[in-house]
C-alpha cells in the first residue's frame, strides 16, 4: 500500500520572511515590529494589472479581517497601521526547495507541492519507511514537531494517494490530530470535506456550488459520464479526474526535487551528535549497511555522498568519487577520512545521517590469467592510490596526461583529472620522449654539427659545455599548417653526453630550404636555431 505524506506549510512566505529578519537582526538592535505576532503584517505583490495586493498575511492580519489578493489601499483603509514589506516569490521558492532537501531525512522521495494561493507544501513518499520512525502516527508527529521547532507552522496528513493526503492536511483533522487514511477508510474520510479539497479550478468550483455539490461525498453517487457533462468545457473532466486521483482510481505522478538514490542507508537518533568521533562511528555502520545490498545485486559504487541533517534545520554533505566501481566498506570509510570528515558543518549537532550511492555500475566477478595477475594487482593498487589522493587533495590537483590529436610535443597531450582514467607507463629505449618538457624550450649556444642534418657533437646549455658521445635522430616533425604560416620544421635528436646525461633537443628550421645563407635574403630568412626541449631519464 502506497503511503504519501502531505505537509501544508501554513503562511509559508511569512515564515520565510520572519526567519530572514531574525538572521539579519543584530543582537544590539531593537526588535523588528514585523517579528511580533501581535502586529498585523503582510507581504505585498503586484498582480498582472500592476496593482499592489496582499500576497501573504500573518494570523494577526487575517484575524483583523484581511484576505489574500485584497488591494493594498483597501487593506490600509481597514487597518492603517498594517505593517507591509515587498514579497519575494523567488526567495520563497528557493527556501521551499531547501526545505525539501532537509525533509529527505524522512523519505528519499520529496516533491514540492505546486499549489499556490497560500497552500504551499511538500509531498513525502514514505512507503515502507514509517516503521523506522516508530509508526505512522509517530512519523507525522515528528514531522510536525520538528517544523514547529524551526518556527514553521504546518499541518500534516497521510493517505494512499497524494490527492487524499493533500485534502486531509488542509481540511481534515479537526480534533488536532494528524489524519491518517488507509485504503478502506479514505473514502469515508474524504466524504465530509468541501469540494475545493479536490484541487479543482475556481471556475469549476463555482459551477459545482451552483449545482449544490458542496461536499466530496455529494459526488460519490453521481455517474462519472453525467458528472463530466454537467460542467462547461473541461471543468467536468478535471473534477472527475481529481476525484478519481484522490480515491486511487487514477494514477498521479510526483516529481521529486532530487531523484531518489537506488541504494542508500541512513540512521536517526534522539540526541544530536556534535563531534566527529560520533559521526565516524555511525559512518562505519552506514558503509556496511550500504555495501550489503550492492554485493547482493552485483553492483559497485563509483560515487558516494554522506549527508548530515542538523538539528537546526540545515544539512551538510561530503562526497567522494572512485575511479573503479567498488563495494568494500573499509575502503569507503578510508576515503571519507581522506576527504576530511572535519569539512562537515555539524552546527549544534546531527540527528540523522544518510549515505547514498550516487553512481552505480555492474561489478561482475573477474578472473585474471596467471601471467597477468601481477599487472592486474598493480593496476588495482594504482587505482586505489588515485582514489585516496583525489579524496585528500581534490580532483583538480591529481592529474594524468591525455593524448591530443597533434604531433607537436607541447600540444600532444593535456592534463585531466586522473580519477577513472587508465594510467599506463611507456616502455621504450633511448628514443622515448621525456616525461616533462621545458616550457618554453631553452636555447642551446654554440652547437657544433655537420650540415645539413647532423646531430650536435658539442654545445653549451645553461653555461656548461656538453660533449656528445651518443646520438639518435633526426625525428622530423612538420608544422601544423592550419595554425600559423610562420611555424617551421623541427628535427629532434636524443643526445647523451660524456657524463651519461641524456637530452632531447631539436633544430628549428632546415638548411637549404628554410635558410639558404644568401646575403640578399638576410632580411627575409631566419637561420635555424637549436633548443633544449627536455631531459631524458
Amino acid at each position: 500500500m502506497r503511503r504519501i505524506v502531505s505537509v501544508w506549510l501554513i503562511d509559508w512566505p511569512i515564515s520565510v520572511r520572519r526567519r530572514s529578519l531574525e538572521r539579519a537582526r543584530r543582537p544590539a538592535s531593537p526588535p523588528d515590529p514585523a517579528l511580533d505576532p501581535r502586529n498585523p503584517f503582510a507581504l505585498i505583490l503586484k498582480n498582472s494589472r500592476g496593482a499592489a495586493v496582499l500576497h501573504a498575511l500573518n494570523p494577526a492580519a487575517r484575524a483583523a479581517g484581511l484576505r489574500r489578493e485584497q488591494g493594498q489601499a483597501d487593506a490600509l483603509a481597514m487597518i492603517p497601521y498594517l505593517l507591509r514589506q515587498p514579497a519575494d516569490p523567488a526567495a520563497d521558492e528557493r527556501a521551499l526547495k531547501a526545505l525539501a532537501h532537509w525533509a529527505e531525512r524522512w523519505s528519499p522521495s520529496v516533491s514540492v507541492d505546486p499549489s499556490g494561493d497560500g497552500l504551499e507544501g511538500l509531498f513525502l513518499d514514505v512507503t515502507g519507511a514509517a516503521h523506522l520512525f516508530g509508526g505512522e502516527a509517530a512519523l507525522l508527529r515528528q514531522i510536525r514537531d520538528r517544523l514547529a521547532e524551526a518556527g514553521i507552522p504546518a499541518r500534516v496528513a497521510m493517505a494512499p494517494t497524494p490527492g487524499a493526503a493533500w485534502a486531509l492536511a488542509r481540511w481534515g483533522g479537526g480534533d488536532g490530530q494528524a489524519p491518517i487514511a488507509a485504503d478502506d477508510t479514505v473514502r469515508d474520510l474524504l466524504a465530509p470535506l468541501p469540494v475545493e479539497a479536490l484541487r479543482i479550478q475556481d471556475r469549476t468550483l463555482r459551477q459545482a456550488r451552483r449545482f449544490g455539490l458542496k461536499r466530496i461525498g455529494d459526488l460519490y453517487p453521481m455517474p462519472r459520464a453525467g458528472l463530466a457533462r454537467r460542467f462547461r468545457k473541461e471543468g467536468g473532466v478535471d473534477l472527475v479526474q481529481r476525484l478519481d486521483q484522490a480515491l486511487g482510481h487514477a494514477a498521479e505522478a510526483l516529481v521529486p526535487v532530487r531523484p531518489p538514490a537506488r541504494y542508500r542507508a541512513w540512521q536517526t537518533w534522539m540526541e544530536p551528535v556534535a563531534d566527529l568521533e560520533g559521526v565516524e562511528a555511525r559512518l562505519s555502520e552506514l558503509v556496511a549497511d550500504l555495501a550489503a545490498p550492492l554485493e547482493r545485486d552485483g553492483q559497485g559504487a563509483r560515487s558516494l555522498t554522506l549527508t548530515g541533517f542538523r538539528s537546526d534545520g540545515g544539512a551538510t554533505a561530503l562526497s567522494v568519487r572512485m575511479g573503479l566501481p567498488g563495494r568494500d566498506a573499509g575502503i569507503w570509510l578510508r576515503l571519507f577520512r581522506e576527504a576530511g570528515l572535519g569539512n562537515l558543518e555539524l552546527g549544534f549537532g546531527l540527528d540523522a545521517l544518510m549515505l547514498t550511492a550516487d553512481v552505480v555500475e555492474p561489478m561482475p566477478a573477474r578472473q585474471a590469467a596467471l601471467e597477468t595477475e601481477a599487472e592486474t594487482r598493480q593496476a588495482e593498487s594504482l587505482a586505489a592510490l588515485l582514489d585516496r589522493l583525489t579524496a585528500r587533495l581534490g580532483e583538480d590537483r591529481v592529474l594524468a596526461p591525455e593524448a591530443v590529436d597533434s604531433w607537436i610535443p607541447e600540444r600532444a597531450e593535456r592534463l585531466r583529472p586522473a580519477l577513472g582514467r587508465r594510467v599506463e607507463g611507456d616502455a621504450g629505449g633511448m628514443s622515448r620522449r621525456p616525461i616533462l618538457l621545458l616550457e618554453p624550450p631553452e636555447p642551446i649556444k654554440d652547437p657544433l654539427f655537420d650540415l645539413p642534418d647532423g646531430a650536435p657533437v658539442r654545445f653549451i646549455w645553461r653555461r656548461a659545455p656538453r660533449r656528445v658521445t651518443r646520438a639518435e635522430g633526426p625525428e622530423r616533425l612538420s608544422p601544423e599548417w592550419w595554425r600559423t604560416a610562420k611555424a617551421r620544421t623541427r628535427d629532434y635528436y636524443c643526445l647523451e653526453d660524456a657524463d651519461g646525461a641524456r637530452y632531447w633537443v631539436f633544430r628549428e628550421g632546415l638548411y637549404g630550404r628554410d635558410y639558404t645563407g644568401d646575403p640578399k635574403l638576410v632580411n627575409e630568412e631566419r637561420a635555424p636555431s637549436w633548443w633544449m626541449h627536455g631531459v631524458l631519464p
